[in-house]
């Protein structure tokens, strides 16, 4: 066994508990501190399959700026936590039916179908002037240019719905009212008043 399966094998079970650690956590901002820890480790998997440049991408869009957006999210819901406990019982048999269905599909797909599993060996090495960047952008832009599009609008449709829910009203709140904001007027808001000018005192 070299190194690298030995790294592969470590990292994944790194990240299984982690994974584990993610549905588990009791506070919404452990768990997505978890994540941020699933996601350095899927990183180093990408690593040891030369893709650098997925392996970055994956540490700086998702744990430095999606992963903050989830806290920021997280701290400004204020989540009731005893409340969210106390329906967690009723849905666990659903919860676990989805995961046996879930489990069965992954079983298929490698023991039962193995998709050409067996003929899979040694993954020659990439040249040195190989850019894996270029070639994902290359794919990327030619041949998944529609889901790539699609993708980004989902994801603005995600920033403006988070950004909707923390607008609810609460008590204490003053929500933005933009139709009053565009309909104000100067001579609603400002009053000019003359007056005299005082003398200098002498």
């Amino acid at each position: 066994m070299t190194i690298v399966n030995i790294l592969f094998y470590l990292f994944s079970a790194v990240l299984i508990g982690s994974a584990i650690g993610v549905i588990t956590a009791r506070n919404p901002v452990h768990a997505a501190l978890w994540l941020v820890f699933s996601f350095f480790n899927s990183a180093v998997l990408w690593m040891l399959l030369e893709a650098e440049f997925l392996a970055i991408v994956l540490v700086l869009v998702y744990v430095g700026a999606v992963m903050v957006l989830f806290l920021f999210v997280v701290m400004m819901l204020d989540v009731n936590l005893v409340q969210m406990r106390q329906g967690f019982t009723k849905y666990a048999p659903i919860g676990l039916v989805v995961a046996a269905i879930v489990i069965a599909e992954i079983g298929s797909v490698v023991w039962v179908k193995k998709l050409g599993y067996d003929s899979f060996g040694d993954v020659a090495p990439l040249p040195a002037e190989y850019s894996n960047t270029k070639a994902l952008g290359q794919l990327l832009y030619t041949d998944y240019i529609y889901p790539f599009e699609l993708a980004a609008v989902i994801l603005l449709v995600a920033i403006v719905a988070a950004i909707i829910l923390t607008m609810r009203k609460r008590a204490g709140l003053k929500p933005q009212d933009i139709a009053a904001q565009v309909a104000v007027r100067a001579k609603d808001r400002v009053r000019i008043v003359k007056m005299e000018a005082e003398g200098k005192e002498s």
